[in-house]
This record gives C-alpha cells, sequence and structure tokens, in this order.
C-alpha cells in the first residue's frame, strides 16, 4: 500500500499468486524494486464510505470565512512547509482565508511540529493557521473544509484524503505525484500542481476561491468519482474477486525447448491444453531461436525463454529464478529430459506431468509410460496429456503469419522476377548440422532443379540457413535464372510465407519440414535414418518417400554411405512433385 525500500524481507511482498496495490505508481514499484511479475499485479483503488461521507455544496463570499485545509501525519514528505509558504501568499489576496493542519507529528519527531510552529510564526500567520493535531472524525472534519490541500513532496501511494474529501463535497488541490494520478483528473475532479512549488500551489487556491463555477464542478465530479469509482463496496467486490481468481485460475506451465521443428509440433498441445482449461494463465518455456513460432500463437500468455547454450547448472539456475516468479500449479513436460525434470520440481510446481524416462522421473509427480509403438510425435504428446483429462484428436500444425512478413516476401519474390499469380517449388537442401544423415545428396537436389527447370518450366527457390550458404553455392548453378537463392536471406517466419507461397516444398526430416505442415503447403518428405512413423507431421497434401533399408531407421547422425537417403531417386522425387502438382490443379 506504499513504497518500500529494497531489502530482503520486503521481497515476500512479490510471492503471491497475485499481488494487489492500490495504485498503478505502487505497481510500477513492486515490478521495477522488487521484479514482480507484471501478469501478477492487481490494481484495487483504496475506498471510501459513503455512508459516513456526506456531500455538502461549498459557496465562496466576500464576507464567509474561507477555510484550507491539509490533513496528514507530520512529516517532511507531507509538505507542510510548502502548504504555511502557499497560505501566505493566499491571504494576500483573500483575506478571510484561514488555514487548518489536521494532523501531528509522530511520536519521537514532534520537534517537525515545532518547525512549522515557528516557521508560522515567522510569516506572520498565527492568526490564520490553527494546528489541530490528531483526527479520527474525518467526515465532521472535511464538513467543516472548503478546500483540500494535498502537498506531498514525493512518491505518494495513493491518497486517501483525496477521496474522503471529494465524497463530502470538497474540491482539491493535489501534488501530481504517485497514486494521486490515479485519482484526479486535472480540472474535472481535482487541480493538480507540481510538487515543492508553493506559488502554484497558491494560485490553484485562489484560483478555486474566486472561480465558483471551477469550484463547483470540482465538487460535482469528485463526489461522481468517489461513488463511481471508489466506493468501499466497489472496493470489496474487487478485492473478492481477486481472492477467488487465485483460488480457482490455473497456471500452467508448458515446457518445450526443443528443435524449431520440435517447438512447431507442440502447437497441437498448446491448443488442446487451452481447450481445456480456458480460463488458465498459460506459459510457454522455449529456446530463444524457437520464440518466434510462438509470438502470435493465441494459445498462451507468455513465453519464458530457456538459454540453451549456457553450462547446464548456469541454465538451470537462470531458468528457475524465471520460473519461481510465477506460482505454477501445473507443468507439463513436452521436453522429457533432465533439465526439464528438475526444473519443474525445483520450482516448486505441485503437479508435474512427463513421461517416465530415466532417474530424473521419480521428481515427476504424474509419469506416463512410452506407448511402446511408434505413433506420430503428436499423438506422442496426446498421450501425455490423457493424464489430465485431455482427449484430443485435432493433429493439426499452425503457424501464424504476419502481414509485414507477407509483404517482405513478395518484396524478395519480386526482386527476383517472380510475380505474384507465378508458381514456384521450394527446396531445402540441408538440415541440421548434428544430422548430415539426413540430407538428400546435394547432386541430386541439383539434378531435380534442373528436371524442374527443364520439364515443368517453373523456377525453383532453394531455402536454408546463413551457416549453409557455402554448402549450396556449392551445390547449385545459381548463374542459371529459373534458381533462387534464399539462403540466409529471411527471418524464420518469414521462411514459412515463403513456404506457403510454394505450390510444392521438399525437404528432409528438418524445421522446414514442420513448417510446411504448419502453413498448408503440399510437400514431398525424403527421410532415412530417423522413421517418418514417429516424426513424419500431420498433413493432407503430403508424399513421403522412405527407403527403408537393413539398418533403418538407425538414428545414427554419422554414417560411412548414407544408403537410405542415396537410394532415394531423383526421378522419384520429381514424379512426387509433379502428382502434388496435378492434384493441386484437380482441386
Amino acid at each position: 500500500h506504499g513504497y518500500y525500500s529494497k531489502h530482503l524481507f520486503s521481497r515476500v511482498m512479490g510471492w503471491g499468486r497475485t499481488v494487489i496495490v492500490l495504485s498503478n505508481a505502487i505497481g510500477n514499484h513492486m515490478i521495477r524494486d522488487f521484479n514482480v511479475d507484471p501478469s501478477k499485479i492487481r490494481i484495487i483503488h483504496r475506498g471510501v464510505d459513503l455512508e459516513r461521507f456526506h456531500y455538502k455544496e461549498r459557496a465562496f463570499g466576500r464576507s464567509k470565512e474561507v477555510r484550507i485545509g491539509i490533513v496528514g501525519r507530520m512529516t517532511p514528505l507531507k509538505g507542510h512547509d510548502d502548504f504555511l509558504r502557499a497560505i501566505s501568499r493566499v491571504v494576500r489576496v483573500i483575506p478571510n482565508a484561514k488555514a487548518v493542519i489536521a494532523g501531528d507529528a509522530p511520536s519521537g519527531k514532534e520537534e517537525y511540529r515545532h518547525q512549522l510552529e515557528m516557521l508560522t510564526r515567522r510569516l506572520g500567520l498565527t492568526k490564520y493557521v490553527q494546528f489541530l493535531g490528531a483526527r479520527d472524525d474525518m467526515p465532521e472534519l472535511f464538513a467543516g473544509l472548503d478546500i483540500l490541500v494535498l502537498a506531498t513532496n514525493r512518491e505518494e501511494g495513493f491518497g486517501r484524503v483525496i477521496i474522503e474529501a471529494a465524497a463530502s463535497g470538497v474540491p482539491v488541490v493535489a501534488t501530481e505525484v504517485g497514486g494521486v494520478k490515479d485519482i484526479i483528473e486535472d480540472r474535472h475532479n481535482g487541480l493538480l500542481i507540481p510538487p515543492r512549488e508553493p506559488i502554484k500551489m497558491a494560485e490553484a487556491i485562489i484560483e478555486l476561491i474566486k472561480d465558483r463555477e471551477l469550484s463547483e464542478s470540482l465538487s460535482r465530479n469528485g463526489r461522481r468519482a468517489a461513488e463511481e469509482k471508489f466506493s468501499l463496496d466497489d472496493m470489496a467486490k474487487k478485492t473478492l474477486k481477486v481472492y477467488e481468481e487465485a483460488v480457482s485460475q490455473k497456471r500452467i506451465l508448458i515446457v518445450k525447448f526443443g528443435a524449431i521443428g520440435d517447438t512447431i509440433l507442440a502447437v497441437p498441445s498448446l491448443r488442446a491444453v487451452r481447450k481445456k482449461f480456458p480460463k488458465a494463465f498459460i506459459a510457454v518455456l522455449t529456446a530463444k531461436a524457437s520464440a518466434e513460432v510462438l509470438q502470435r500463437c493465441p494459445y498462451i500468455d507468455e513465453i519464458i525463454l530457456f538459454e540453451r547454450g549456457a553450462a547446464r547448472p548456469f541454465r538451470i539456475y537462470a531458468a528457475l529464478r524465471k520460473l519461481m516468479r510465477y506460482d505454477f500449479d501445473i507443468s507439463i513436460d513436452l521436453q522429457n529430459n533432465f533439465d526439464s525434470h528438475v526444473l519443474a520440481f525445483m520450482a516448486g510446481i505441485s503437479k508435474r506431468v512427463g513421461y517416465d524416462r530415466g532417474k530424473t522421473s521419480v521428481l515427476l509427480s504424474d509419469r506416463a509410460r512410452d506407448p511402446g509403438i511408434p505413433i506420430t510425435p503428436v499423438a506422442h504428446q496426446f498421450h501425455l496429456l490423457s493424464l489430465l483429462g485431455i482427449e484430443e484428436r485435432d493433429q493439426r500444425l499452425e503457424l501464424w503469419l504476419s502481414d509485414e512478413d507477407n509483404e517482405s516476401v513478395n518484396k524478395f519474390l519480386k526482386d527476383n522476377w517472380v510475380d505474384e499469380a507465378q508458381p514456384i517449388i521450394g527446396i531445402s537442401p540441408v538440415a541440421s548440422s548434428r544430422w548430415k544423415t539426413k540430407r538428400w545428396p546435394p547432386e541430386k537436389f541439383a539434378a531435380l532443379s534442373e528436371m524442374i527447370s527443364r520439364e515443368l518450366h517453373m523456377r525453383t527457390v532453394i531455402t536454408g540457413g546463413a551457416s549453409d550458404a557455402k554448402v549450396i553455392e556449392d551445390s547449385f548453378d545459381f548463374t542459371d535464372g529459373n534458381l533462387i537463392n534464399a539462403c540466409g536471406r529471411t527471418s524464420l517466419m518469414e521462411l514459412a510465407c515463403l513456404i506457403k507461397r510454394c505450390s510444392v516444398f521438399i525437404t528432409g526430416d528438418s524445421a522446414s519440414l514442420h513448417i510446411a505442415s504448419g502453413v498448408g503447403a503440399p510437400f514431398v518428405a525424403l527421410f532415412g535414418p530417423t522413421d517418418p512413423a514417429r516424426h513424419l507431421p500431420p498433413s493432407d497434401k503430403f508424399i513421403l518417400l522412405y527407403k527403408k533399408v537393413k539398418c533403418s531407421p538407425c538414428y545414427k547422425s554419422e554414417c560411412r554411405d548414407i544408403r537410405c537417403m542415396k537410394h532415394i531417386k531423383t526421378e522419384d522425387v520429381f514424379d512426387a512433385v509433379r502428382e502434388l502438382l496435378y492434384a493441386r490443379k484437380e482441386k
């Protein structure tokens, strides 16, 4: 409810599932100084009892005494000295003005009151200023005031006296600090002035006294604001709602910090979890390289980055510091490795769902056994979700493309003399550097591109990352005007737009394969060392080429001859491309 110094014991304020603050200023203080996650913050302004504070119209006149008050404990930050200096100017213009100071200095700091009394005498205000001391009859006090001044010179948490004065019909002059800005809209329900400027304070007070229309307007609008925004009943209802939310809303962490293709394969699971828990807060712990895939995902509320490149102790510690801020109820481990099991356990998540694999599986609270038969990657994830009562069959992959990404790809193609209606073929001739065995021989890709140009009279766009540039440039003859080199020239989502633009896309078991499935592009999938029954993404527009040899699937990243990939003939791939093109034309 106020500003706190940054010491160890103050940090407990951010440990709750939700953190109630009384103003935007205090919310920012919690986020900035105590690292409270913004999603935890709930702003509930203080309320005033409208049954105790009764509205009363004020009327200023030449003969009527005008009572100007400052209410609050006597400390330097409350600006009593500025108030007295302002009053010394006011009484020169409004001789019938009187100032009342309600409140006293804290025990042990009575000297500050003596300083204010001395300042009052020095300014010649003895007959104009009355020190009332501590008061607990606030409704009666405000009933006797014509103007309230809040002179705080530092950040104010809220300013309860403002809403009490407003409920009583007392127009307010206040310094523009902290939570005061949540209450007062300048010249609508009060006047805002800079802190530590007694001259401007005096000018605002004088204006209120002289401008009856303004003071009456502020008085009416102040009461209306108290009724509509700052009632005690409204505060109680909002507080109860936050407690109900804290009890009922699930906070779910989904862990998937693998490769880009694996993250795309997790999308159906994200969709299924959101469908099961429509009101839950859902976050995904993912690798930085894959975060772009989920940037516009409508099924999640937040992305938490996992630093895969760091040494294990450091990456676990860094991730744990982030996770501890969220107070998750459930973790769904789609990664299922040492790091993910340890993180869910150490983050204090009570329900930890994952596959029973290895010694760290004991750290899970709910374990699923592997089905024991080859099933698709999405079905494998759905099997795990069944532990949460999620029965899902929709295996569709999705990606969310932006207009900016589409425009960039259109410009790239236009710069390469490809108009919007012109069909193109896409080829991704590379795979992960760790999986050279997944690569179809580059000379076969080159021969395929020549066949496409010669037989189909279509241009081919070659995709890949910046690190693949040399391999691709050595494999293809880009002096042939029919080839377009897009290697390293697109972002991840621009690549998705480019693949979507292709009439047919040819790729091995790589991220590009999953992107093609995600954007609904027809594709030819070339498989060798891995089992397509376990890794082929869902699609209704694809042809699989898999020449199973005696040793396949071997799941080896190194091989002397890679027979499984070499046995896929160029003619077979070309025929698959032509078949998908004809199927597209028939539709």
